[in-house]
């Protein structure tokens, strides 16, 4: 167990671990705010979707987005997401496995990148036709500084309407709601918790780390609480 971590992703489908501390967080998530400002030239004002299951890339594009400024449209990656047939956005982030199977709602993009989550940040292998792999992507701006300018309370943080303020509110009640406090390791299964607000924003805004598990093995549990010096469960 690495205690400096701030996001720890497991995958017990897998095998997968992975950890992030917070400067490595605070590095993809500055690479992201580059790639958007810099490469795609999107700013406050532009809109995003993100359909993108919890897990440690998930945290990158979103704090990624949100350090540009942008507003964000999240919807449940499992169950109905956006009309596709609706305004284009400005930028989609999609998980491979939505494009083109089994769910019809992918909502188009001027600019489109996929993420196939694999293990320890490898691009996506099969990247489909009009989408740019994010991975292959954000290398060049690997190392980029977070953004100067500074996003101003009042403007929205997401497609609703709620501003960066109201979020931040909300991230805390939903905190104080699950019993999140400064200096706890939350493991949170994402099965049952899907919204950023519950898996990132909330322990995050407290001063909280994450242990996200995917495909929960229930037989690893005890085990897991004990290596990761879990003091709450979501689960």
């Amino acid at each position: 167990m690495t205690s400096g971590d701030l996001i720890t992703y497991y995958d017990d489908a897998t095998g997968e671990r992975f950890g992030l501390t917070a400067g490595e967080l605070g590095g993809w998530t500055a690479a992201t705010a580059a790639l958007l400002t810099e490469g795609c030239r999107l700013g406050p004002g532009r809109t995003a979707a993100v359909l993108l299951p919890p897990h440690w890339q998930t945290a990158a594009v979103l704090l990624g987005a949100w350090s540009a400024g942008l507003e964000l449209s999240i919807r449940g990656w499992a169950t109905a997401g956006l009309d596709p047939a609706g305004a284009p956005l400005d930028v989609t982030f999609v998980e491979r496995r939505r494009v083109g199977n089994w769910l019809d709602d992918v909502p188009t993009g001027g600019h489109q990148f996929v993420l196939g989550l694999a293990p320890h940040g490898e691009a996506t292998a099969d990247v489909p036709g009009g989408y740019l792999d994010y991975i292959s992507a954000l290398r060049p701006y690997l190392g980029a500084h977070p953004p100067r300018h500074e996003i101003a309370e009042h403007l929205p943080a997401v497609t609703d309407g709620t501003t960066y303020r109201e979020y931040a509110e909300v991230a805390a009640a939903t905190a104080a709601r699950n019993g999140i406090r400064a200096g706890d390791r939350v493991l949170i299964d994402t099965a049952a918790h899907e919204q950023p607000l519950i898996w990132l924003l909330g322990p995050l805004t407290v001063g909280a780390s994450i242990i996200l598990c995917a495909h929960l093995d229930p037989a690893r549990l005890d085990d897991r609480i004990d290596k990761e010096r879990v003091t709450k469960l979501l689960t």
